[in-house]
């Protein structure tokens, strides 16, 4: 397996090699150049694997530049009742006779990024150490990316995390989980803008090809293929759990900020996953939903991204989406180039001519959700089911409602466990949530962080005061 760019600058590289680059040289993202074909047979035979054995399964068809005994004992290491705090790691719940919950928040965050980043957490680990190298990572979060790199890498040998957030943007909780970590090889610095500022700053570095060698830069956003790969896995586990027979078709839907978690279903139905109907949900940042429904891309400024009660996906420029765009260009680089090329000159691009092609050949529908949309959707499924949902969740939960088919079984991806949300919850159903008891002095914690204005200079001097090279 090997991979390019998706704007066709980059000669078929290595696994291992683009893990730790993040960013194609030519500004583009790594994708595979072509995608393994799962068949019906195989998925049966998975049926009787656990999570990690279905982990090794998957992520060694995308990393064959390791051992697949290595692949097996990393994924052992990632996914195990010590790490997650459910024996299956991904359990399925019902909300309904229509629609089932993923349950991917039962990790050390609490939130679905948990699941690819202890993977990358350990595979960068072995990597560096085979190249006895360092690697000094750049990352950009809306809310739960920062906090599940960071407690999957804290300690980690040869890895210095910098991890960017936007100032006052984020849930008290996760701020407190982020900041509240003392280990030296961890550094947060939050930005005085939103989401899409941070991206911007880690773009503009790692695109700075003579810096980002110098200070051997790389990236933990799901723009690093690694992460997309991992969370391909819990699309199959899903459906073999959701499912009985190797043919039934089931549709997903996800909510979406940064499309990376959507685009992993993507792949998933690309390789034969049977996904009908992939359903993206947005909050009031609408970007991709309004791109779906109208086929013009229009990315918005830093004073049109709305703060949310679902925070995580206040973005307005969507990194993974450029992967999707590469596939709808017949994987074509420089078609894509030229259409980003268009963004940057004029601010948005019309591919409504493509629409057509959303949902008949890619089972893309998508929808869009309001702060009471969430509330009355909060409410709703804690009384109808006793579940509590966190506000993303609710997006998601709201969207698939509204994409409903006969006899096509609807699931939807959860985003972070309720707690982290716990202003929200209690408006929508008036109930405090508690924190678990390993966590019970987390708000108290000292919390360390630099605060700096939306500067790329800023945060270059920064790092090249601080990694250890």
């Amino acid at each position: 397996m090997k991979y390019v760019s998706t704007r066709g600058g980059l000669s078929p590289t290595e696994f291992s090699d683009i893990l730790l680059e993040g960013l194609a040289p030519d500004g583009g993202l790594c994708v595979p150049s072509i995608l393994p074909r799962i068949d019906t047979a195989t998925l049966e035979v998975w049926r009787r694997l656990n999570y990690a054995e279905l982990a090794t399964e998957i992520l060694s068809l995308f990393i064959t530049d390791i051992p697949k005994s290595v692949i097996r004992e990393l994924c052992a290491k990632s996914y195990h009742s010590g790490n997650f705090n459910n024996k299956d790691i991904v359990p399925l719940k019902k909300i309904d006779d229509k629609i089932t919950l993923v349950g991917l928040s039962e990790g050390p965050t609490l939130a679905f990024k948990d699941m690819a980043m202890q993977f990358l957490g350990n595979i960068f680990e072995y990597v560096l150490t085979e190249r006895d190298a360092t690697l000094n990572i750049l990352g950009a979060t809306s809310g739960d990316t920062g906090s599940a790199a960071e407690y999957a890498l804290r300690g980690k040998k040869g890895v210095q995390v910098f991890m960017l957030s936007p100032h006052g943007r984020m849930s008290e909780f996760q701020r407190a989980q982020m900041f509240s970590l003392s280990d030296e090889n961890i550094y947060n610095i939050t930005v005085k803008g939103v989401f899409d500022d941070c991206q911007d700053i880690v773009k503009a570095l790692s695109n700075d090809l003579e810096f980002k060698e110098k200070y051997h830069l790389g990236a933990v956003n799901s723009i690093n293929f690694g992460r997309i790969a991992a969370q391909v896995v819990y699309y199959f586990w899903a459906w073999l759990r959701a499912t009985e027979d190797g043919a039934q078709r089931i549709s997903i839907t996800v909510p979406s900020g940064n499309f990376g978690n959507i685009l992993a279903g993507h792949i998933a139905r690309q390789m034969g996953l049977p996904i009908k109907r992939l359903v993206l949900a947005t909050n009031e940042n609408n970007v991709l939903e309004e791109f779906f429904r109208t086929g013009i891309y229009r990315p918005r400024g830093s004073e049109q991204t709305y703060k949310t009660s679902s925070p995580s996906m206040d973005i307005s420029k969507a990194s993974n989406f450029e992967r999707f765009v590469y596939d709808l260009m017949h994987q074509d680089g420089t078609k894509v180039k030229a259409l980003w090329d268009q963004l940057a000159d004029q601010g948005y691009f019309d591919l409504s001519d493509e629409k057509h092609r959303f949902e008949a050949e890619f089972g893309f529908l998508s929808g869009a959700s309001s702060h009471q949309d969430r509330l009355d959707t909060i409410k709703s499924v804690y009384e109808e089911s006793g579940l509590i949902i966190d506000p993303h969740t609710a997006d998601g939960v709201k969207v698939a409602r509204e994409n409903l088919h006969d006899g096509v079984p609807m699931l939807v991806l959860e985003t972070a466990l309720p707690l982290k949300f716990a202003d929200t919850i209690q408006e929508a159903i008036g109930v405090k949530m508690e924190l678990p008891e390993h966590l019970a002095g987390l708000m108290d914690l000292p919390q360390y962080v630099e605060v700096m204005d939306n500067d790329v200079e800023q945060v270059r001097a920064y790092l090249q005061k601080n990694i250890q090279r």
